[in-house]
């Protein structure tokens, strides 16, 4: 048996970013806030809402037939948690490491490092 994945899958990732911006949906809701280039079935959206369900990452309940989901986990507490596991995963739990990959790796723009470097400034104490 596949153990499970403390983290999102880029697929409930997909369901999950539905359900933060609706901030609650029916399984139906949820296939019709999807892009138009990720066609799902109900069945698939329905089971991994239960997925996620069992991962602690939504709660259900029960309106006249249908089950309403909504996130338990917020977008800003899961972006914390994914920036966490990174840190441990591949830096070593260093935040140092990982800004200067992506500095190093020119994945940060002249704007976006004047903007982090204000922001630095700003945190002294």
């Amino acid at each position: 048996m596949r153990k499970k994945s403390p983290s999102l899958t880029d697929a409930e990732l997909r369901l999950m970013e539905v359900l933060w911006d609706k901030g609650s949906a029916t399984v139906s809701d949820v296939v019709e806030g999807l892009p138009k280039n990720v066609p799902l079935h109900y069945s698939t959206v329905l089971t991994t809402l239960r997925i996620l369900e069992n991962k602690g990452y939504l709660e259900h309940s029960k309106e006249g037939r249908a089950f309403v989901y909504r996130p338990v986990i917020g977008r800003d507490q899961e972006r914390e948690n994914a920036v966490t596991h990174l840190l441990g995963r591949f830096f070593n739990g260093s935040p140092e490491l990982l800004m200067l990959n992506l500095v190093e790796g020119r994945k940060i723009g002249r704007e976006e490092l004047q903007r982090l470097r204000k922001r630095i400034e700003e945190e002294k104490p």
